[in-house]
C-alpha cells in the first residue's frame, strides 16, 4: 500500500515540473530577448520523464524527471523591418525572430498533465481509503 503512495507521489512531482515548464512556455510565447537583454527568442522547455530506478527488486518503480530540454527548433520569422529587434543583415534581414511555440500544443500538453495529476491524486485517495478499511478490520 505504501508503494502505491510513493509511486503516485513521484508522478505528482513529475507532472508539477511538467506543468511549470508548460506555463513558462506559454508566458514567454512572445519573448524576444534573453535574460541578459540580448535579442534571442525564448526556447521552449520540454520535460523528459524516466522510470525511477530507486525501487527495490520486485517492487514497482515510480517516475522522475530525467531532464528539462530546450527546444532547438528554428524560430518563427516575421517580416517587420521597422521593429527595433529586426535582423539587420543576412538571409533574414528585416525579419524578427519569434519563439517557435504552438499555443494549441502547449494547452493540450497542460490538459494532459493536469489529468494525469488528478488521476494520481485519485490513486492516493483510494489508497488512503483502503488503508483506513484495513485498520478498521484489524481493530
Amino acid at each position: 500500500m505504501i508503494s502505491a503512495l510513493d509511486i503516485s507521489t513521484s508522478a505528482l512531482v513529475a507532472q508539477r515540473t511538467r506543468l511549470n515548464a508548460i506555463s513558462g512556455n506559454i508566458a514567454n510565447i512572445s519573448s524576444l530577448v534573453d535574460e541578459n537583454g540580448n535579442p534571442s527568442p525564448y526556447q521552449a522547455r520540454q520535460v523528459v520523464f524516466q522510470t525511477d530506478e530507486t525501487a527495490s527488486p520486485g517492487e514497482a518503480a515510480g517516475v522522475k524527471v530525467s531532464e528539462v530540454m530546450l527546444d532547438e527548433s528554428e524560430p518563427l520569422y516575421r517580416y517587420q523591418p521597422d521593429h527595433p529587434l529586426a535582423i539587420n543583415e543576412g538571409k533574414w534581414e528585416g525579419y524578427v525572430a519569434y519563439p517557435n511555440i504552438d499555443l494549441t500544443t502547449q494547452m493540450v500538453d497542460a490538459l494532459e498533465s493536469t489529468r494525469a495529476y488528478e488521476a494520481n491524486v485519485g490513486v492516493i485517495e483510494i489508497s488512503k481509503g483502503m488503508s483506513r478499511q484495513r485498520l478498521a478490520i484489524l481493530a
